[in-house]
């Protein structure tokens, strides 16, 4: 059982066919940031399990660490004309106690250590490790 409570479960019952299937177009065709991102925190690197394009309900999470009960999302610059959607689906998963954490896509090129750092920091306040 995680450390921040509730089993952990599969995909399958808790996201749609459609999702799940995006969620693996997703994986095969990752942008270069998300990919390297994912050579870091992939195979528990940080200490703790983090899945990439995870479908969770109504949404495919960039990444997903199901013990922290934490999304982490790469902004792309497409998120500039969408912030009204990404407010609401930030909404939407903290109502399921699900902390997002957002960096730009710059940013996390610019940074990607300190990124995966963070995450690990953010992973460790969460489950009180």
């Amino acid at each position: 059982m995680p450390c921040c409570g509730g089993p952990i479960r599969t995909v399958v019952g808790v996201a749609s066919s459609h999702k799940i299937t995006f969620a693996r177009e997703q994986r095969r065709d990752p942008t270069r940031v998300e990919e390297d991102l994912w050579g870091l925190v992939r195979d528990a690197k940080l200490g703790f399990k983090i899945r990439r394009q995870h479908p969770l309900r109504d949404f495919v999470l960039d990444f997903y660490c199901q013990e922290a009960k934490l999304c982490i999302e790469i902004d792309g610059p497409e998120h500039r004309r969408q912030q009204g959607y990404d407010d609401w689906r930030t909404e939407q998963l903290e109502r399921r106690g699900i902390e997002v954490l957002r960096f730009a896509e710059a940013e996390t090129r610019a940074n990607l250590a300190k990124v995966a750092v963070a995450i690990r920091r953010r992973c460790v306040e969460r489950c009180g490790r």
